[in-house]
Formats: C-alpha cells, structure tokens, sequence
C-alpha cells in the first residue's frame, strides 16, 4: 500500500536501499523517523529562522540542530518552538529561541505529521500542539515534513484515530457535540482528550482537545474546515492543509521527497 501511495503522489525518490544478497535490515518506525529527520535537517542553512515541531519526530530534527550548532556546522540559527516541550528540549541543547512577536515570518519549519493524504494534506495535533503548530508553520517560507510510511493514507481520518479540535473548556461538551453532529454522515464519534491520570488533557494555551474519531471521509476538507471553524467554541483544527512545501517520507525502500 506504500509503495502504491507514493507512487500516486509522484514522489521523487533520493535515496534507496541498494539490491543485496544477504536478508534486509528492518528498521523500526523510530529509526526510520530519526532518516526522515536528519534528511530535513540538511535544509536548514546558516542564519536561518526556524519553527520547531513538536512530536516524536520532530524531535530527532531538534536534536540534529543543536548538534550541528555545537559543532559550528551551523551557526547564527534562531528557534521559534511551537510548545513548551519543545522549547525545553531547545534550550537543553542550546539552540537561541525567539518567538513570532519578534519574527514574524520564518524561512523554514520542520515538523511530524499523524496522517498525511496523497495531497500533502496533514493531520497534526494528536501530541496537543496543534495550535501553535499552526500558527508557527503557517507563517513559514518553506514548510518540510517529515513521516514514516505508517503515516499514508488515503483520505484524512482513514487512519481511524483522532483528528484533533481544540477547543475552550468552557461548556465544551456543548462544542464537542456540534463536532459530532457536523460529520454525523462519516459515523464522527466525539471524545474530550484525557491526559495519563485520566483528567482533561490541557494544551500549553490552557484549553482541551475534543478528538474525533471518523468512520468515512469527510469529502471537501476546505469545507470541513471551514465548517469547524464556525463552531463557537472552536479554537483551531488539526488538519493542515495545502500548508506542507516539501514532503519527506522514510520507508522499506528509502527516503522519498515530494515538494508542492
């Protein structure tokens, strides 16, 4: 399914496992993060403004950031995290920080992604940064993405987990049943996001995150969009879309790039 997903989206592909006699190596999900985020990484050019993702993923970026910074393979770099993990991870690593009210245009974002369709459409949001993700990408000169092939799908929600709402806590099962009703049509299942001792998942803006959990597609996602967006309440969606410019996918058979 991959390999038929990315030959649809026309990837460009850079690098490949090479044919070998002797059993192929299998990589975990997390080593074929940390490929796709090095090969991101090598975007990045002195003086540069960069928005750091947050996630899994983003995080081997951050890490091989501040390991060029301390090496003088980088230097001059500024940061603009878009969470307060992130920004910690930064400043452990020693990667100088700065924020939108300062720069408000950024040269390049690296950042995960929970879902990505054959548009480059993205799901972000399950690790609760949505918001400030979107905020930061959004202002970006030049977008990079990176995923493994687990992360394909056909069409936004196909992967049956949560596509993520933010929302305020104010009265938010009132917003999280408007969420429901709206794509009643896809079998849309509204559920707040608890946090690992069971109490509301609160985001680094000091709101909750209705997930939801869909059995179909959801048809125009610019309508969908929109359409959420007009529910008080709402605060800001985890879908990206027509955001991401560059595309790095690392898979079975190597590093594959789509740029928009």
């Amino acid at each position: 399914m991959a390999i038929a997903w990315s030959e649809k989206a026309s990837y460009v592909e850079v690098l490949s496992r090479p044919p070998s006699l002797s059993p192929p190596v299998i990589l975990t999900q997390d080593e074929l993060k940390k490929i796709a985020a090095y090969k991101a990484v090598e975007f990045v050019e002195s003086g540069m403004v960069l928005g750091l993702g947050t996630g899994s993923t983003a995080k081997h970026a951050v890490d091989r950031i501040g390991e060029l910074l301390r090496l003088g393979k980088l230097k001059n770099i500024v940061g603009i995290p878009t969470s307060k993990k992130t920004q910690e991870q930064a400043v452990s690593l020693g990667i100088p920080l700065s924020d939108l009210d300062h720069h408000s245009t950024i040269d390049l974002a690296i950042d995960g992604a929970d879902e990505m369709d054959p548009h480059l459409n993205l799901v972000k949001g399950r690790g609760g940064s949505l918001l400030r993700e979107k905020m930061v990408e959004g202002t970006c000169k030049k977008f990079i993405c990176i995923v493994d092939e687990s992360k394909l799908v056909k069409h936004l929600g196909g992967s049956g987990l949560a596509m993520p709402v933010e929302v305020v806590p104010f009265c938010w099962k009132f917003t999280a049943n408007k969420l429901q009703n709206l794509f009643e049509d896809s079998g849309c299942v509204a559920k707040l996001r608890n946090d690992s001792k069971g109490k509301s998942f609160v985001t680094d803006n000091g709101n909750y995150i209705v997930d939801l959990y869909l059995k179909k597609d959801i048809g125009d996602l610019q309508v969908a969009s929109d359409a959420i967006l007009r529910i008080a309440g709402v605060v800001e969606h985890g879908m990206f879309l027509d955001m991401a410019t560059t595309v790095i996918v690392a898979g079975e058979l190597g590093i594959t790039i789509k740029n928009k």
